[in-house]
């Protein structure tokens, strides 16, 4: 988060009410509560906001399974490539998980399944997601 003044007030962004609302949302992209994230996002919640790790909404959502969150942020912007501080994709992560709905939808979004480090591709060799690999264009 930056320092400049949030719209509300002339306090900095990281002012506690602000971190307050961002772990907040960062919850719902976890818990998969699409509804309000998307009320969020739709007003004025940046949809590509990262968090200390920079792990973004999407990242986070398509980790944990979340598909209707993930559809809701892809639908307002989500970058499906926006890689994070140690070099993961969300497609990445989808395969870790296993989650062949998430990788397609991921996949039909435009996500890079060579993106990051490890790849989707190398992340499914890795873990023996064979079923993967084709979806993923690499068998």
């Amino acid at each position: 988060m930056s320092d400049a003044p949030t719209p509300a007030s002339d306090e900095p962004a990281h002012d506690p009410e602000v971190l307050q609302l961002a772990a907040k949302v960062f919850d719902l992209a976890r818990d998969g509560d699409t509804d309000t994230l998307a009320a969020y996002v739709d007003a004025g919640v940046p949809v590509n906001l990262t968090n200390d790790k920079g792990d973004s909404l999407l990242m986070l959502a398509a980790y944990y399974g979340r598909t209707a969150t993930v559809r809701a942020l892809l639908e307002r912007g989500a970058d499906p490539n926006r890689i994070n501080d140690r070099g993961q994709s969300p497609l990445a992560g989808a395969v870790f998980k296993d989650e062949e709905e998430m990788v397609r939808l991921l996949l039909e979004a435009g996500a890079d399944p060579s993106a990051g480090r490890p790849s989707a591709i190398d992340t499914a060799r890795m873990f023996g997601r064979d079923g993967l690999l084709g979806l993923l264009g690499a068998e």
